[in-house]
């Protein structure tokens, strides 16, 4: 696909185009070798309400869709028609903080889950920033947020399973931090990948809680259940309670909950995730809503041009209020 950073999509609003015209001068993120030093992620100007958000579009297959261009997306915002204003697919930086679940459950599954998880980091590139969590009745940050790759390996090595599950206390923590860590007008994707086998039974922090910051945020949630979803527990609408939270955090910050069957698919479930964030498309619209009420607003995003497609991306956002 062409285009820098920033592609204007026709009739951009008047008060962007000279902004975004800088951030679009700046040229594409060069791929680099891990020996080079990083670039300035690009930054955009504080005061332009911009609603980001971070799309995943497969087709029929399941395949990820990645020659898509501004004009074949469609946004609604409560059921009106938005008009697009940022639109990249290049590879963006990406900070992400990585959750391990080391409650006593997880004694046998650790060694496996470790081996898998500093296989994933390993993919990770130098203008990327991860930040590795052990939870068990309380979440404890390993190492923050950090482009070497033997440091974020050392730190998921110390990662050792006892005591309960704080799930929802573990969660809430790390939107926190990774929200902290965000820089005004920065554009970088964010994410948490987590790991866990079982329900919460420690936490102080309730799923509505969990449920309603993740929402306020702007953080991709991809989870990774090691309880197997059996085809008759989803008929019968059986879910535990940690896999329904599981569920709707993803499905409501447009990421994905996983639920493999055996120990040794965590590594093909690692691998998915990160070609999703990397083949992640960014787009951006100012609201025709111009009401600083503090609702909740709905987003949907199509893709009219192409049958068969699927698009996850955040439901909605919280309208600023005065």
């Amino acid at each position: 696909m062409t285009g820098g950073v920033a592609e204007l999509a026709t009739r951009t609003p008047r008060r962007l185009r000279r902004l975004l015209g800088v951030a679009a001068a700046m040229g594409a993120l060069p791929s680099l070798a891990a020996a080079q030093a990083p670039p300035p992620p690009p930054t955009f100007g504080a005061g332009i309400e911009i609603i980001n958000l971070n799309l995943s579009v497969t087709d029929a297959r399941n395949n990820f869709i990645a020659d898509l261009n501004p004009s074949d997306f469609a946004i609604f915002e409560d059921g009106i028609r938005q008009e697009l204003s940022l639109f990249t697919h290049e590879d963006l930086p990406i900070s992400m903080v990585l959750m391990v679940d080391t409650s006593a459950s997880m004694e046998e599954k650790i060694s496996v889950a470790q081996a898998a998880a500093i296989r994933f980091t390993s993919t990770l590139r130098a203008q990327d920033l991860a930040q590795v969590v052990q939870f068990n009745d309380r979440a404890t940050t390993l190492q923050p947020f950090t482009n070497d790759h033997a440091v974020l390996e050392a730190a998921i090595r110390k990662t050792q399973a006892s005591g309960p599950t704080a799930l929802h206390n573990a969660l809430y923590v790390a939107l926190k931090d990774l929200t902290r860590e965000k820089k005004v007008g920065e554009l970088r994707r964010r994410a948490i990948v987590l790991l866990s086998d079982g329900e919460d039974t420690a936490s102080l922090v309730n799923d509505e809680q969990v449920l309603e910051l993740a929402k306020k945020s702007e953080i991709t949630i991809y989870a990774i259940s090691l309880r197997p979803n059996r085809p008759q527990d989803r008929l019968r609408q059986e879910f535990s309670q940690a896999e329904y939270l599981l569920t709707a955090l993803t499905r409501e910050t447009g990421g994905r909950v996983y639920f493999p069957n055996a120990l040794s698919e965590l590594d093909a479930v690692y691998e998915r995730i990160a070609e999703e964030l990397r083949t992640l498309y960014s787009i951006g619209y100012v609201s025709s809503n111009a009401r600083r009420d503090g609702k909740w607003r709905r987003i949907v995003v199509r893709v009219p041009v192409r049958e068969g497609t699927s698009v996850r991306h955040r439901l909605g956002y919280y309208a600023p209020s005065s």
